[in-house]
């Protein structure tokens, strides 16, 4: 099939959308030396292809492919997980992007009509806006044919843009084939376009694979429009970082960087304080409130939240993490997990999924947590671990408090009521249910509930065995220093030697079935 000979423009009034984004994603990217298929690497919290869809469909249009081949299963479920409206083609044997794109409108409705744009799978700066005005210069041009171009200051290995006396596209030739002069001209070939649909299908099928690679090249479809009289336009596109693909693993650090640069600096303009940008990293989908500070090496990944007026950092890491207006997180890391307005957690806190910290509540330092819900105003200060509970507003869990969630078989829940005190060096033995109001002695380990107002002591009385040192660690630096301090005692007669009692059989413990006398007083001083 041949093209129409025509001189007229395709289209004076182009559509408001594409018809039609082909994304191009079936190569195999040997050069990032991986395992995992080229577009399925991520920068800024997005795959590539991520990235590329993401434009893609911000553009609206009636229809949207991805060709793929290289991992073909792997990076189909990706899209299917990303844009499950989008549709997935097969490239076959044939090589090249003219017949990548190709296999693409061979998934599209016949007789398509309008524009279609092609882009590429690993370009992860491509703007949506970028399109759009591609598009918009496009169909105001009526052109065939328009490619998205850049003047960049090195040009080496980039095909070149040749235009003629009135500014249109008169070819692009690649560097190997360039002349001298040719190679002088600073505008490249993004190998982004948009073309005229019926255009483009009958180009294609003009275009062969008798080259010296032995592949079917989009670029012919160029040649092919002029030979035949129609409109090549150009667009040039001043960003050249929107057209930069990644083919290797410092080319994907490189546009990392940059893209975090971009983010980083949106979420100042936004008003957030980033005190060291060089040292954060805002994936692209979270988002932080005005005046909000981040501190140093910090990281703000995923789909992570943090309002207004908080302190973030140093040394922070927020994954898929919601954090409330005036909160305080200071070297933690956070996973699914949710900071309520005003609270405060760190420093080096671990918040594991499922963490919900509420409002004006606290998690303090070398704590972890997970698939907790800790009430409003509640606090875990300190060295403590609490896992599958429920912690009341107000309660308080004291220094090394341990919230024993498995038994080796089954993982039980833990509930602390409002107001309640769990003291210093407590194991709640799960399942445990400590009502409103409680108070639990410091060192119990607790197997049984404790009701409303009820002190729960669980621990042994305290037995001092003398002269143990003596007979069983006879010679040692212990003993020694034993045996000082028992002859300086001598030297003090108002402090006259107790006479060695003998070991006696365990006493029941009186605080077990009374409560604790001192922990009585100090109640009633309190």
């Amino acid at each position: 099939m041949t093209l129409p000979l025509r001189s007229d423009p395709v289209s004076s009034q182009g559509p408001a959308r594409p018809a039609a984004v082909v994304v191009l994603a079936a190569g195999e990217g040997t050069r990032m030396r991986s395992r995992t298929a080229k577009v399925l690497h991520r920068i800024g919290g997005l795959s590539l292809l991520g990235h590329a869809l993401r434009a893609a469909r911000a553009t609206g249009p009636e229809h949207l492919a991805v060709v793929v081949r290289h991992q073909r299963d792997d990076v189909a479920a990706h899209i299917a997980q990303v844009d499950p409206t989008a549709v997935v083609a097969d490239q076959d044997e044939v090589k090249g992007t003219g017949r990548a794109t190709e296999c693409g409108l061979a998934v599209l409705p016949d007789g398509l009509e309008g524009t279609v744009l092609v882009t590429y799978g690993d370009v992860p700066l491509l703007a949506a806006d970028t399109l759009l005005a591609l598009l918009q210069a496009h169909t105001g041009a009526g052109a065939a044919v328009t490619v998205l171009t850049s003047l960049v200051d090195d040009p080496t290995g980039y095909g070149r843009v040749l235009r003629d006396a009135d500014g249109a596209v008169s070819a692009i030739v690649e560097q190997k084939d360039a002349t001298e002069q040719q190679r002088a001209v600073r505008e490249i070939n993004s190998g982004i376009y948009a073309f005229d649909a019926a255009v483009l299908r009958d180009a294609l099928a003009e275009v062969t694979t008798d080259n010296a690679q032995g592949e079917k090249y989009l670029t012919d479809v160029v040649a092919i429009a002029r030979r035949r009289g129609l409109v090549v336009a150009g667009h040039e596109l001043a960003d050249v970082w929107q057209t930069e693909g990644v083919n290797d693993k410092v080319q994907l650090a490189r546009l990392g960087a940059e893209l975090n640069r971009r983010t980083v600096e949106k979420a100042m303009r936004d008003g957030a304080v980033v005190v060291d940008p060089a040292t954060t990293w805002i994936d692209v989908d979270v988002t932080v409130g005005e005046d909000t500070v981040v501190r140093p090496n910090t990281q703000l990944l995923g789909a992570t939240s943090v309002g207004a007026g908080c302190t973030i950092g140093p040394d922070t890491t927020l994954t898929d993490t919601e954090v409330g207006d005036g909160a305080e997180v200071v070297r933690t890391q956070a996973v699914l997990a949710v900071v309520g307005p005003g609270a405060s957690v760190g420093p080096f806190s671990y918040l594991r999924p499922g963490t919900r910290l509420g409002a004006r509540g606290k998690i303090g330092g070398f704590v972890e947590t997970k698939n907790a819900e800790i009430g409003d105003g509640a606090k875990v200060p300190h060295l403590s671990y609490v896992g599958d509970a429920t912690i009341g507003e107000g309660a308080n869990l004291g220094a090394g408090t341990i919230v024993a969630n498995y038994d080796g078989v089954t993982k039980s829940r833990t509930s602390v009521g409002a107001h309640s005190f769990v003291g210093s060096d407590s194991v709640l033995v799960a399942p445990v249910t400590i009502a409103d109001g409680a108070y639990v002695a410091a060192g119990s380990a607790l197997t049984g509930d404790v009701g409303p107002g009820e002190l729960g002591v669980s621990r042994a009385r305290q037995r001092n065995v003398p002269q143990w040192v003596a007979r069983r660690r006879a010679g040692t630096a212990t003993d020694r220093a034993a045996q000082a301090a028992l002859a300086a005692r001598h030297d003090q007669p108002d402090q006259p030697d107790q006479p060695d009692q003998p070991d006696q059989p365990d006493q029941p413990d009186q605080h077990d079935q009374h409560g604790d006398p001192a922990q009585d007083q100090q109640e009633e001083q309190a």
